[in-house]
């Protein structure tokens, strides 16, 4: 399926290697007046940094095609596309048979009878979170209006430790702060450190993966749909179609474990005559619906597939063993640009989950 959403429906479509990829948004209000400015500066920090990403630059230039009528929306479904011109498909000659490792190539192959687009991924491609970027920045513009802040950073980078977030910390000018960062930091000391580990794992053509860490504050209470629709089960969902994804978790997740409930159950009390939280281990979700806390995600991102090292794959036409070494322009590490796509991920999740309520956003 390539639609998704509830209250506002997202389809996305195109290829890595086609010639061009789009999104249609359907249920965006009439009327809304879109940051463009806002569009194009999340798109660039998700765009590739030559020293630390992959070479393959595109500009992302967007063509509002339909929904949109004297810089406004019109009720009707909002079509964007984006060209794909940097694009060297001879780099994935022979992929159809002979599979990356780490890579779809090899089950979609068998799923799709051998008809899929291998060029770069096709639609599996991380080229497609460039749409991420589009109805993210529209979403975001629709919370801030109403004080609902998003916002993520770097948390690791393979050893490589950012501060974390104080998951009872409800200042949204930290948030502000990181998402003008195009490396989102806490702490911006760590910032060379990371740079090296990553130019040392360039140089000896391999990869390395990491942990992004987002916090989302003032989302009002009783936000989710249980069962199948809970807000942890909706984010969760929609994070793991982000390519590269291997693990999501709320609060202190898997740590909680190794605690007592004593420990770690998040007490009431009364402050300023507003319900509130001793503690916030359960990162901001209880029953999967939302209890006003600071909502604490994070998600692991594995190391990028696409390494220069020759590596064991098999022929697919001769059902021989074979060595494969990987040609093209690739990222040693996405974490720095996934980063910016799980924040608009969840900047469209917590927009689509509030229009359950439709008198809660302004």
């Amino acid at each position: 399926m390539n639609t998704i959403g509830n209250n506002i429906k997202i389809t996305f479509f195109g290829e890595s290697h086609g010639s061009e990829i789009g999104l249609v948004i359907d249920g965006l209000p009439a009327g809304i007046k879109i940051n463009e400015d806002l569009m194009c500066f999340n798109l660039t920090k998700r765009r590739p940094k030559a020293e630390i990403s992959t070479d393959r630059v595109e500009t992302d230039q967007y063509k509002i095609v339909s929904g949109f009528l004297n810089k406004k929306t019109t009720g009707g479904a909002l079509t964007i596309i984006i060209e794909n011109k940097n694009i060297k498909s001879d780099d994935y000659e022979n992929l159809n048979i002979l599979p990356r490792p780490s890579h779809s190539d090899y089950p979609a192959n068998i799923k799709y009878n051998g008809f899929n687009d291998f060029r770069g991924g096709g639609f599996f491609s991380g080229r497609l979170t460039a749409l991420w970027m589009i109805i993210g920045s529209i979403s975001q513009q629709i919370l801030h209006s109403n004080d609902i802040y998003i916002g993520s950073h770097i948390y690791s980078l393979k050893h490589e430790l950012d501060t974390p977030f104080d998951m009872n910390s409800d200042d949204y000018k930290e948030i502000v702060e990181l998402n003008k960062q195009f490396f989102p930091l806490i702490n911006t000391n760590k910032k060379n450190e990371m740079y090296n580990l990553i130019s040392n794992t360039k140089t000896n053509l391999d990869s390395i993966g990491g942990v992004v860490e987002s916090k989302i504050i003032n989302m009002p209470v009783g936000i989710g749909e249980p069962y199948f629709l809970s807000f942890e089960s909706y984010v969760s969902q929609l994070l793991f179609s982000v390519p590269g994804i291997k693990g999501v978790e709320f609060g202190k997740g898997f740590n909680i474990t190794k605690y007592y409930g004593s420990e770690v159950n998040d007490q009431y009390k009364i402050n300023d005559d507003k319900v509130t939280t001793l503690s916030n281990n359960n990162g901001g979700i209880l029953g999967g619906l939302t209890n006003g806390r600071p909502i604490i995600i994070r998600c692991a991102v594995k190391p990028t597939a696409s390494i220069a090292k020759p590596q064991q794959t098999i022929n697919l036409k001769t059902r021989e063993n074979e060595t494969i070494t990987i040609k093209g322009r690739h990222d040693p590490q996405i974490v720095s640009r996934a980063v910016h796509v799980i924040n608009a991920v969840l900047q469209f999740a917590c927009l689509d989950s509030l229009l359950y309520k439709k008198d809660v956003l302004n």
